[in-house]
């Protein structure tokens, strides 16, 4: 079987890890036929726009997409793309695992998370404007009930298919009480329909510190937009950091996958980043795919590398100017050997 997916390289060095992570899926034996869809920075000036109809429309016709990081400027400019496709599409669900990895230096052994966070409501909505310029401005945060139990649903369901056990919510009830005090309701409902799943919650401030303290006692955590984002970063720190961090954005009948980290333009071309997080965001295109061998041949391979250290980029180095640090498609080569 061939897949058709849409492939969105993104801008600054994008094209780069999606270029990488390519050659490490069809050395699975998978067989793709990539839409290749311009998005991103550079090319605003060519359709006025950083998300062009056509990418959204590839990814409606093909319902799978894996795509690159995008820049988004910060107080200025557009909005995020990212934020945008998972908006248009009603990608409703952000999957963002968090798995140590031997050979890591820094990062917690044996943690092993995933954060399923809202993805289309909160302060993300973007009903945002200025009351004063420049004096003030507010931002308008909604939670629905609706909104609420399908995103607690899927991380219930998650748990449930991939054999976890516990489901923690995180919010911040105890101040934000009609608006957080109604997605915590919301999940002690749900909860009560997986008897087989544990079910706890955590207000956010306390979730972050029992995360550096103890994370593994959790397993799945699930929350509202601003919170899934802010706590996400935190759990990829314990393994490592946003290199290694991959991502999926879940809809009915849509999936969209991509690493968390940023563009990094400053380093584009210049074939050194690590493109692990768009590989394992690939593997998880995979899984999504109902191809759990293959994606299990990527992340053992990934796995391999690392802990091997040769044949990593320079964050994964002891120090960031280590001369024996490879390149973006030199890692990647070294992932694909490591599959045999």
């Amino acid at each position: 079987m061939t897949y058709r997916v849409t492939l969105i390289p993104g801008d600054g060095t994008g094209p780069e890890v999606v270029s990488a992570t390519r050659l490490v899926l069809e050395a699975t034996g998978v067989s793709f036929d990539w839409d290749i869809q311009e998005a991103g920075v550079d090319v605003m000036d060519r359709y006025g726009t950083p998300l062009p109809d056509s990418v959204l429309d590839s990814i409606r016709t093909n319902k799978v997409a894996l795509k690159g990081p995008i820049t988004t400027p910060i107080g200025h400019g557009f909005r995020s793309v990212n934020v945008a496709i998972r908006k248009a599409l009603d990608l409703y669900a952000n999957v963002r695992p968090a798995r140590a990895m031997q050979g890591i230096a820094g990062s917690f052994e044996d943690v092993d998370l995933v954060m399923v966070r809202e993805n289309t409501e909160g302060l993300y909505a973007g009903i945002e404007h200025d009351v004063i310029p420049n004096v003030a401005a507010e931002s308008i945060r909604i939670i629905t009930r609706a909104a609420s139990e399908r995103v607690v649903r899927f991380a219930f369901d998650y748990a449930r298919a991939q054999k976890r056990r516990l489901v923690t919510a995180v919010h911040k009830a105890n101040i934000l009480k009609a608006t957080d005090g109604l997605f915590l309701k919301v999940a002690r409902e749900i909860a009560e329909e997986y008897p087989d799943i544990e079910f706890n919650d955590r207000i956010v401030d306390n979730m972050c510190m029992k995360l550096v303290q103890r994370p593994r006692e959790y397993d799945v955590l699930v929350a509202p937009n601003l919170y899934g984002d802010i706590v996400s970063d935190l759990c990829s720190g314990l393994v490592g950091g946003l290199g290694v961090a991959p991502g999926a954005n879940i809809g009915n009948d849509m999936a969209v996958f991509e690493p968390v980290h940023g563009s990094a333009p400053k380093y584009a071309g210049q074939n050194k980043v690590n493109p692990i997080a768009t590989i394992l965001s690939g593997a998880l295109m995979l899984r999504h795919l109902g191809e759990t061998s293959a994606a299990k041949q990527v992340e053992t391979a990934v796995a391999t590398v690392v802990a091997d250290g040769r044949s990593v980029t320079y964050d994964l180095k002891p120090t960031r100017d280590d001369p024996t640090a490879v390149g973006t498609r030199e890692m990647a080569e070294a992932i694909v050997s490591a599959m045999g």
